[in-house]
């Protein structure tokens, strides 16, 4: 499977947040987990975190449910928080797996 490249897919992310084609993966933590889900943080902070990252900020891994799908990971530090943001494409959205805070050093 093709790999795309950061540029793209930090644009990709962004436009979904933007225009609300947005979802979130069923997880038992999400309170604590996904803060976008629970609508503690905006889709606006969460793009605005993404948009501030850099490549060095960024990896890709495969879902450990479908190695078909690839796994989007930032983790970087905005508005003085530390934050680790994780989802994946699901055209024609993005489905968000984690957005929280990270308490361990990036």
């Amino acid at each position: 499977m093709k790999q795309i490249g950061f540029k793209k897919v930090k644009s990709k992310v962004i436009d979904c947040l933007k225009t609300g084609k947005v979802r979130h993966e069923q997880r038992g933590d999400i309170d604590i987990k996904n803060l976008l889900a629970i609508g503690t943080v905006t889709t606006e902070q969460v793009a605005t975190a993404i948009a501030r990252a850099s490549g060095d900020e960024y990896e890709c891994r495969f879902h450990h449910y479908d190695s078909q799908i690839q796994v989007h990971i930032i983790k970087t530090v905005n508005a003085g928080k530390r934050w680790y943001i994780k989802w994946y494409f699901i055209e024609p959205e993005t489905v968000f797996i984690s957005v929280h805070e990270q308490s361990d050093a990036i």
